[in-house]
């Protein structure tokens, strides 16, 4: 069994349903036991995560033998008044890093974010 990390104190720039959206989307065929290693989470608070966002409609699965295969709905426009407008998809272009990202690991991503001279 994975052990999760305790529990964050103070205010983060992510809810945990978005994390948990973002590591859906990077892998459709993602175990629960696997998100809630990722995103620091009790796998009971990732089914309860999972179980609004399918409320919600932004998120469906279909099931096969013991895998889930989930399916995120990416027209789908933001809950908050604040993302008026704003889409799932525009929600996960910040979160999930494309195959370019990930083949420069961490640090190809951040130059992406400083700029070509690295200014900070």
């Amino acid at each position: 069994m994975v052990e999760v990390p305790g529990s964050h104190t103070g205010w983060t720039f992510v809810t945990n349903h978005a994390r948990v959206l973002a590591a859906i989307a990077d892998n459709p065929n993602v175990r629960i036991r696997d998100i809630a290693a990722r995103c620091r989470l009790t796998e009971r608070a990732v089914q309860r995560i999972i179980s609004d966002l399918e409320q919600d409609e932004y998120l469906s699965h279909t099931r096969d033998g013991r895998t889930n295969t989930y399916r995120i709905q990416p027209d789908k426009v933001l809950r908050h008044p604040a993302e008026a407008g704003l889409t799932v998809a525009s929600l996960l272009s910040l979160l999930v890093r494309d195959e370019t990202d990930r083949a420069h690991g961490p640090a190809g991503h951040a130059s992406r974010l400083t700029g070509a001279s690295g200014a900070r």
